[in-house]
């Protein structure tokens, strides 16, 4: 019987939330970052949505894991491009310590220690309104699980921003910090006294439909709620092949080295064991 030939470098696997919606292009942009940071390595994508896999016909992380493993790979790299390490993350730890025939490595998330959430926030500063501008609003996914461990980072983060600027909130789609209380406490405050603009930042990865919708949609969203209240709302724009984006995090260079900085470790760690 022929012996397979056997891979000598790690594959490396980009594990995605997975989206439907024209925020597809920053995916691109973290590819090409992929590929000019690691030209000697093959890499896959895998996604951690299993609507998104069903919907797309994508493959989840199992998938991938098997396809490489059966390609003749021993070892992979796993980069998420989560923000937060919460339960999805967990997940994924699980399938990749388990998976039989391959030592898969995982990476860290972007937020995944504290160093990190301030060298982020270095960076997404610069799209702040300044204290006689208006007021900010850091917008978080966010985990409707109570017993999630990111909730702490959510709550830590909410008051790392509150100690570090004097016009920065933070409030989260789902879960802590609630964005509804965070509403309430700003009418109560007459915040609008004080700033007349509000600029909500998405903190999230792909600023796709929660941005679209939730944040700055016609209906039931934070945009509609702080403009009853008399703000003028905005949200950061890219514009990207002629099309306009909602900003996420993606679209910040800085962050995107970051996130290859992550993955360029676990590499590391992967020649040594």
């Amino acid at each position: 019987m022929r012996i397979p030939t056997l891979k000598t470098k790690p594959a490396i696997i980009i594990a995605a939330f997975g989206t439907s919606s024209r925020a597809k292009a920053p995916l691109a942009f973290f590819q090409t970052a992929v590929e000019k940071k690691f030209p000697n390595h093959e890499f896959f994508w895998a996604y951690t949505s299993e609507i998104i896999c069903r919907k797309l016909q994508l493959p989840g992380l199992k998938e991938t894991l098997a396809t490489i493993e059966a390609t003749g790979y021993r070892k992979a790299v796993v980069q998420p491009l989560h923000i937060f390490p919460g339960t999805e993350y967990r997940q994924i730890a699980e399938t990749c310590e388990y998976f039989p025939g391959l030592r898969v490595f995982l990476s860290e998330t972007l937020f995944h220690r504290w160093n990190f959430v301030k060298d982020c926030l270095a960076v997404v500063e610069k799209d702040f309104l300044t204290n006689k501008e208006g007021l900010n609003i850091l917008a978080l996914h966010g985990t409707p699980l109570c017993t999630d461990p990111a909730n702490i980072i959510y709550l830590g983060l909410e008051r790392l921003v509150a100690d570090l600027y004097p016009n920065v909130l933070a409030a989260s789609l789902e879960g802590v910090p609630d964005h509804g209380a965070l509403l309430t406490k700003i009418k109560r405050s007459n915040l609008v006294a004080k700033y007349k603009n509000i600029r909500i930042i998405p903190m999230m990865y792909l600023a796709g439909m929660h941005a679209e919708k939730d944040l700055m949609g016609k209906d039931g969203s934070w945009r509609t709620a702080l403009e009853l209240m008399g703000f003028t709302v905005d949200c950061p724009r890219i514009e990207v092949a002629g099309q306009t984006f909602y900003k996420g995090l993606a679209y910040y260079p800085e962050l995107v080295s970051f996130l290859t900085d992550r993955l360029q470790r676990s590499l590391k760690l992967a020649k040594l064991y």
